[in-house]
């Protein structure tokens, strides 16, 4: 009996599109894997500001994931915005419970637009109790700044958060997309190397960077869905996140920061 790959995504909705829930279905409908969701918050939101978060209780969070599991068990799992800390423990719960593989985190904290995405007291469980049971956490540098709890000015700060990260995780992809400069590096740190690996690539010139993180960490899942490895994945989900950039660079999607061209160059469904 032949399927589709399956990724379910746990993150919030964006009532503009460009982020959460919607990205990571575009990713991975773009990809050519099967998307689920289920969905922690809604949000009010636009390219401009988040203006209200309504979080899911995590009794009806718990629902929607039993009822995915019971019936699709997915591939691989994308986990982004977790607004407070019953959310978390939550998911932790049924991570716990039904052991999926290929878990991508997304530690959203502060959205494009600077407003704060998840509660204070919720950061210290993802770090002690998520993080270790995730595959793959997705930091961008600030994010990384406060799970490592140091400054990072430099690369050899990146190099050492990255190390220090890889205590609570199997590996940790500190995203370069806020450093100074013409090129944006990410490094991949894993459990048991002694080096990272880093990819390059050219920044893209263009105020179109709403949901990146979003997309990249549900594009992470979905080739990871697809039975790539880890490194291969993440290199992957960068190539498709720059030509996503490039292709919608230049495009005028509301006032603020718009989003990425995710349906620059859809895949058909793969079968297996």
């Amino acid at each position: 009996m032949r399927t589709y790959p399956t990724v379910l995504s746990i993150a919030g909705s964006d009532s503009s599109g460009g982020a959460g829930i919607q990205a990571d279905l575009k990713t991975i409908s773009a990809i050519g894997v099967y998307g689920m969701t289920a969905i922690t918050a809604l949000t009010a939101q636009n390219t401009c500001k988040v203006f209200d978060i309504y979080p899911s209780t995590p009794e009806f969070l718990m629902a929607q994931l039993n009822a995915v599991f019971d019936d699709i068990f997915p591939d691989a799992i994308k986990i982004g915005m977790l607004f407070n800390e019953p959310l978390m423990c939550a998911v932790i719960d049924m991570i716990k419970a039904r052991r999926p593989k290929n878990i991508v985190l997304d530690p959203v904290m502060v959205s494009t637009s600077g407003s704060r995405l998840i509660e204070d007291c919720a950061i210290t469980r993802l770090k002690n109790d998520l993080m270790p049971i995730c595959d793959i956490v997705t930091p961008n540098l600030r994010e990384a700044e406060v799970l490592a709890d140091m400054a990072i000015r430099c690369e050899d700060d990146v190099v050492a958060a990255g190390k220090r990260l890889t205590q609570f995780c199997n590996a940790v992809l500190i995203k370069g997309g806020h450093s100074e400069g013409s090129e944006m590096k990410d490094m991949l740190f894993m459990r048991g190397e002694t080096e990272c690996r880093c990819f390059d690539t050219q920044k893209i010139d263009t105020i179109n960077t709403h949901g990146t993180g979003c997309t990249l960490s549900s594009a992470i899942a979905a080739y990871l869905a697809l039975g790539n490895d880890m490194a291969a994945s993440v290199d992957k989900a960068k190539v498709y996140v720059t030509e996503a950039l490039a292709s919608g660079a230049d495009i005028v999607i509301g006032h603020g920061h718009g989003p990425v061209n995710h349906l620059f160059n859809p895949e058909k469904m793969n079968k297996i």
